[in-house]
């Protein structure tokens, strides 16, 4: 059990959890070769791991950033989202994004929120894949967070990000929406899930607060039940 005086960490998912709706699907649904779609069966069956999967799938993808980054600036953000960074710098809790996800793509998708709430963002840490523009209509990808160790071949490896983020053991609550997020759910001490993870959560016996928007999680720090509860797993 982690010390109780200590104040959590939140760690966020960002596509389907800070984004309403997933970003890299996105993108392969209106620009990649229809292949994308076997490659995510592989990954959904369990035979290859999500850093193989989204290298192969990125690879079919044929846009110039002039039109990604169209796509990205129609991607709206949860409401919820400043509400709980700005809860969070209030409570003294630390939050970050992990996420297998893009850099690229989270930076301009959190371009969008206005410049006189943009601090809010300047203690969060991102951790997520790399994606870069490769000549007029390809794209590079690469994955920096502990590609080397982990053991399902996650692009991000979170339940890691965590451990390195938060060596001091604090209670680390994680907020997610995907299957992509099992491993961090099984990792923290609170969890907030919808739609898929919280399916797998249920199925799991792994406690959960469900939650519709981040507002719902803004409520809870807003409220001091996270760092108050001693009902961490």
């Amino acid at each position: 059990m982690s010390d109780p005086i200590q104040r959590p960490v939140v760690f966020l998912d960002f596509d389907g959890t800070i984004s309403r709706v997933d970003v890299v699907d996105a993108i392969l649904d209106r620009f990649a070769d229809p292949e994308w779609l076997r490659v995510e069966q592989e990954w959904k069956a369990g035979r290859i791991g999500s850093r193989a999967c989204l290298a192969a799938q990125l690879a079919l993808v044929k846009a110039s950033s002039t039109d990604v980054d169209a796509l990205l600036d129609s991607i709206e953000i949860d409401s919820g989202f400043v509400p709980l960074l700005d809860a969070c710098e209030t409570a003294g809790v630390r939050a970050h994004i992990i996420s297998d996800g893009f850099d690229y793509c989270i930076a301009r998708i959190l371009a969008q929120i206005p410049s006189a709430q943009q601090d809010l963002l300047n203690a969060v840490t991102v951790s997520a894949s790399h994606l870069e523009p490769e000549g007029s209509d390809r794209w590079r990808t690469a994955f920096r967070f502990m590609e080397e160790g982990c053991a399902h071949g996650c692009a991000t490896c979170k339940p890691a990000v965590m451990q390195a983020l938060n060596a001091g053991g604090a209670p680390a609550i994680f907020v997610g929406d995907g299957l992509s997020d099992r491993y961090a759910a099984a990792a923290a001490d609170v969890v907030f899930a919808k739609d898929k993870l919280a399916a797998h959560c249920a199925d799991q016996g792994i406690s959960f607060f469900r939650y519709e928007t981040l507002a719902d999680v803004a409520a809870f720090v807003s409220a001091g039940i996270l760092r108050e509860t001693h009902e961490y797993r």
